[in-house]
């Protein structure tokens, strides 16, 4: 034994100082990366949150936001509805083979009440309506003018049977909250608040109400990317928080598996030269893509809102990243894929 702790304690020695060099080369990386962020190379980023096997790595804040400043998460949002199912789901009030007109009473005897929640939380319910590629009627704009949302929804016709193609829109995130409500017997935004915000101790947030006074599911909802991280986190720790099981790991695994092709990469959006693209694919309600850019190759599994809202799990490298931002309706709202190809990948491998 004594020779044995001789031989050890030099080699132990060596790599305590190889920790401690490791952890200052990635801590000059982190503020190397901040002057990056904030450079005229990457407009209205406006906040940038790392972490790496449970600790924050990195937080920063730009253009007059803070670390208590909500922030617009636009349709990331819909992630987190798919979260709301899970737990509605986990607690037997419905499955995802079950047709919604057992629920939307409405549609009881009406070929949209075969619609089932799966084809809802796939964007395959096979409604006339399709934002991501603007080649129908997007039904979102004109649900919002109008002054009862549900109603309007409840009048959208079938373009096709349901089940067969995605096409996203904001009305499938919108009917899910809908039947969360009509089976718990309780408003949205009190459920979300009993079995996720709640658990999760995130108590500072903002709903976008609907006319008829519903908490709006499909986005628009203001929360501070801190609380943002900790959702992305229980998404990479399988549902779980701080010992807490919030939504199943049979849920996060079933919601995560992505396996519908979107025929658009977010890496070739945002124009990452020399990156190789690969289509996104989507679950319910979330989306995953294969990184291929210089010698990095991995998945990212992520929500994805209008101006740059992201919240992105790197399984990987067991990290949970979220991004902020305000490039609304152009290309830019994708920079944070090349963020993190260039820059946050090869930190998080050091």
């Amino acid at each position: 034994m004594r020779n044995l702790n001789k031989m050890n304690y030099p080699l132990l020695i060596t790599l305590l100082i190889l920790v401690v060099n490791c952890r200052g080369q990635q801590s000059d990386e982190l503020t190397e990366l901040k002057s990056i962020i904030a450079s005229e190379s990457y407009p209205n980023i406006d906040g940038v949150l790392i972490s790496q096997n449970d600790s924050l790595i990195f937080e920063e804040y730009f253009n007059g936001f803070e670390r208590d400043s909500l922030h617009d998460t636009r349709s990331s949002f819909k992630s987190v509805t798919s979260l709301l199912a899970g737990i509605a789901i986990d607690k037997g009030l419905f499955t995802v083979n079950d047709e919604i007109g057992k629920f939307i009473l409405e549609w009881k005897n009406d070929p949209r009440g075969k619609i089932t929640v799966k084809d809802l939380l796939e964007m395959k319910s096979g409604l006339n309506c399709e934002c991501f590629f603007e080649i129908g009627p997007c039904c979102e704009e004109e649900m919002w003018d109008t002054d009862n949302w549900l109603a309007y929804i409840l009048e959208i016709p079938l373009e096709h049977e349901p089940g067969l193609n995605w096409a996203y829109t904001s009305i499938e995130p919108e009917l899910i909250g809908e039947i969360i409500h009509r089976t718990s017997n309780m408003p949205l935004i009190d459920f979300a608040e009993k079995y996720l915000f709640g658990a999760l101790g995130i108590t500072e947030y903002m709903w976008q109400f609907s006319p008829e006074g519903r908490g709006y599911a499909a986005g628009s909802f203001n929360i501070k990317p801190l609380d943002m991280l900790k959702i992305t986190q229980l998404v990479l720790d399988k549902g779980n928080y701080e010992g807490l099981q919030v939504v199943s790991e049979k849920w996060i695994n079933e919601s995560t598996n992505c396996m519908t092709d979107v025929d658009m990469s977010f890496v070739r959006y945002a124009r990452t030269q020399n990156a190789k693209y690969a289509s996104a694919q989507y679950g319910f309600m979330w989306y995953r893509e294969l990184l291929q850019y210089d010698s990095v190759k991995t998945e990212v599994l992520f929500a994805s809102g209008n101006g740059g809202q992201y919240m992105m799990v790197l399984e990987d490298y067991d990290a949970a990243i979220v991004f902020t931002g305000s490039n609304y309706g152009n290309w830019r709202g994708k920079l944070p894929f090349d963020i993190l190809l260039k820059y946050l990948i090869p930190i998080l491998e050091d």
